[in-house]
Parts: structure tokens; sequence; C-alpha cells
């Protein structure tokens, strides 16, 4: 419902923009956006209209209702649940002693490489929404700022999973060469 705030949008729009909105702090599939709307519009949280298209399909377009104002009100007046880490590379690097470290070693490449495709996106859309302002300026007045918090936010999160990978990489390839760590 947040993802609405910036206006009506239909499913399709909100599963595409989903990258550039909220995928840097919530995971969502397509499929799970339209279940989820469907539930938000038969709670009377969102609207939908049906708008008519010429050589394509009908499309429905969503946008938050009072009564969804005022659940998003409710809902960040109380305090959040805390949140947890699920992640199954923490797991096989918690086991690399007894693991395939070689296969541990390329899971963290590899997450090296999406936080720095992930760093690069956000800092293209944190340059868009700044459009030229200083970081001040535009916090000062902007008519929304949750979109820039949550963007640094994860931006702040993919720098330190690159931080980690690369720490754990240098003493994993160390141990691998017979070599002491380095701190």
């Amino acid at each position: 419902m947040a993802a609405l705030l910036e206006g009506e949008a239909s499913g399709y729009d909100l599963a595409k923009g989903f990258d550039a909105s909220v995928a840097n702090f919530w995971a969502a599939t397509p499929q799970q956006l339209y279940r989820e709307l469907d539930r938000m519009a038969a709670d009377g949280l969102v609207s939908a209209r049906t708008v008519h298209q010429e050589r394509r399909p009908d499309k429905r377009l969503f946008s938050v209702t009072e009564a969804g104002h005022r659940t998003l009100h409710e809902f960040t007046a109380r305090p959040p649940r805390p949140g947890v880490i699920r992640d199954e590379l923490l797991v096989q690097v918690q086991a690399v002693d007894v693991g395939d470290g070689a296969a541990v070693r390329k899971a963290l490449e590899e997450r090296m490489a999406r936080a720095e495709t992930k760093i690069a996106r956000y800092e293209r859309l944190r340059a868009r929404l700044l459009d030229g302002r200083f970081e001040d300026d535009y916090l000062a007045t902007a008519e929304r700022i949750g979109p820039y918090l949550t963007l640094m936010r994860g931006l702040s999160f993919e720098r330190e999973n690159l931080r980690w990978c690369e720490q754990s990489l240098k003493v994993l390839r160390q141990r691998v060469a017979g070599e002491q760590p380095v701190s």
C-alpha cells in the first residue's frame, strides 16, 4: 500500500517499478503483488478502477482510499516487529570449515557482484530523486522523504554486504594459501 502513495498505479506498474521503490527493503513477486492488491481492494484499503484499452487487455488502476490512509497511519504509529535475518549464504559461511570452500568463495563473489549492481542502481535512483539538489535541500523541501530514507538504508545495507564479502573472501583465500589472516 505504501508503494501507492506515489499515486494511482496498475499492478503491472507496481511490479515493474518495485525495484526502484521498495525492493531495497521488501521482496515480493509480481504474483504476490497482485494477490495483495486484490486483498486490499476487498478490505477497502485501496480502490480499483478499470481502464479500457484499445488493442490491449483492460487494466485496473489502484489508489489508496481514506481507510487505507488511516491503516497506514495506524501502522506507522505502532512499534515494528523485530527483523530477522534468514540468509543461506551466512549458513554456508558458518559451515565453510567442513564444507566446500571453493563453492562458498564463489557464492561470496556472486553476492559481491549483486551488491555492486544494486549499489549502482540505487545511486542512479538517488541522483534522479535529488535531481541536482543537495541532499539537505531535498530533505527539507521534498513532498515525500520516506522513499529517499529507505533508499539510503538500502545503499548502506548493500555497501556493508560488499564490505563483509570482501573481508570474508580475503580471510578464506588466505586460509587456502596457508597464510595468517591480516587485520
